[in-house]
């Protein structure tokens, strides 16, 4: 059976995270020890109290400034900033809720004091972590099975989506040479050894067709109730990327256009109403104290009406008006509808700003509050658009099956689509999110939409 030694991307995750917990808890607990650090008080009773705070903290401001983002986790730049963020941001907010942290001493070196002894470990231990226990030897490794063709883009897109995934072998009909491949042949391989041999963790079968099937097919039925993962390559591509596949109009479609039933459930609809007024009360409020500032520094850098209104697609297809901050030159649609795109020369200076920071967006807040958006879902899209896109791509019309969202699980990761093919992108994102909606993916996307906006990835 295959060796199990590998991580998972999940378990990689889990170990990072732990092993933060456990040097940043020990680091505290070190420094209140044997330095003048009093901050913790290690004999107090609260002492349980004040490292749950600090934990949650951490893992929060963590995932906010992407530390358990597996790409930057193996950066040494990238993970060196995001802790010395992550500790800045935990650090201050601590200090500051003395009710569930310890009180804030007189001696503000103790501030200095707590910075240090949460960064200094996570450095120590991310940097440990990065020269001598990150290995490829602990990647998922996965045996490709189908013909030349399909093998040839399966492995294309896992070296250029998912590298955290290592292709350790393919088994294909063709007598075609893949580059850099070991490959075996369909009619004699025997999947079991080559398990074995090459530590296989995760078998992905790129078609389904019988010539592929019949001579294996005893083989797989072993295999699977031996415990070892086998997964289609449609289903692999799926769970990796978080999007759906390329969609055709066939008997496949139904397998992945299923509605997630949290959109029928009243629990869950009720919440996320609540937490849509609550928040947009939140963000009006917002709204009205940098008005001013706003408007005045528009006077300058961005001339003309400080709103602008346009007519969107709503909730089963229905128009309603959408309200922003103007971003872009007077009259810049004077010949008409024109997709927005990156680097558009119609965006004033100001309007990138105000475009990179999400500020555009803040007035609607107020469609949230009168139920026509919600925070998450779809963005909604000009009528004049979707009458395109509908003849162009035949599932756009599902996104409507939901309300539009001020950010949406399509926003946050693929920003920008000013053509047709990362329309279709975007597409199939918004449809994995209807598919698997849920309290936990939209608690995801809000943590997105705030790295988003703190590293000016713009929308």
């Amino acid at each position: 059976m295959a060796n199990n030694q590998q991580f998972t991307i999940s378990e990689r995750k889990f170990f990072l995270r732990l092993f933060d917990l456990l040097v940043v808890i020990g680091g505290v607990y070190i420094a209140a020890s044997f330095s003048d650090f009093y901050y913790f008080d290690l004999t107090n009773e609260r002492l349980f109290r004040w490292f749950i705070t600090l934990i949650l903290y951490l893992l929060s401001f963590g995932q906010i400034f992407e530390m358990y983002n597996l790409k930057n986790s193996n950066d040494t730049y990238k993970i060196v900033r995001s802790i010395v963020a992550t500790t800045i941001a935990t650090t201050v907010l601590y200090i500051f809720t003395p009710y569930i942290s310890p009180e804030l001493p007189l001696n503000r070196f103790q501030i200095v004091y707590l910075f240090l002894a949460i960064s200094l470990p996570l450095l120590l231990w991310r940097l440990i972590y990065i020269n001598f226990i990150f290995s490829p030897k602990y990647f998922n490794n996965l045996l490709l099975i189908g013909s030349s063709n399909e093998v040839k883009n399966l492995k294309e897109f896992i070296e250029t989506k998912v590298p955290q995934n290592r292709i350790a072998a393919c088994i294909s009909s063709s007598q075609q040479v893949i580059e850099e491949l070991s490959c075996y042949d369909l009619a004699t391989a025997n999947i079991e050894k080559v398990i074995e041999e090459l530590s296989i963790t995760e078998i992905v079968v790129a078609n389904y067709n019988a010539d592929v099937y019949n001579k294996i097919h005893s083989q797989l039925i072993h295999l699977f109730e031996g415990g070892t993962t086998i997964i289609s390559a449609k289903k692999f591509k799926e769970t990796e990327t978080e999007l759906l596949p390329e969609l055709k109009l066939s008997d496949e479609f139904y397998d992945y256009i299923t509605v997630s039933k949290n959109n029928n459930n009243r629990l869950y609809l009720v919440f996320i109403r609540f937490i849509d007024m609550l928040l947009s009360i939140v963000g009006l409020i917002f709204l009205i104290i940098i008005l001013p500032f706003i408007f005045i520094i528009g006077l300058f850098a961005n001339r003309g009406t400080l709103f602008y209104s346009q007519e969107r697609v709503g909730e089963k297809g229905k128009s309603f008006t959408i309200y922003k901050l103007r971003s872009m030159i007077k009259n810049a649609e004077e010949n008409g509808p024109v997709w927005a795109e990156k680097n558009d020369k119609r965006i004033t200076y100001f309007g990138k700003f105000l475009r990179n920071t999400r500020l555009d967006e803040v007035p609607q807040f107020y469609n949230v509050l009168k139920g026509e958006m919600s925070l998450i879902g779809p963005r909604p899209e000009r009528p004049e658009f979707v009458s395109q896109l509908e003849k162009e791509l035949p599932f756009y019309a599902i996104r409507h099956i939901i309300k539009p969202g001020l950010t949406g699980w399509a926003q946050v990761m693929h920003p920008y689509a000013d053509n047709l093919k990362d329309q279709d992108m975007k597409l199939r994102y918004d449809l994995f999110y209807i598919k698997e909606r849920s309290i936990i993916l939209d608690f995801k996307i809000i943590i997105k939409t705030i790295t988003t906006v703190l590293f000016f990835r713009g929308q």
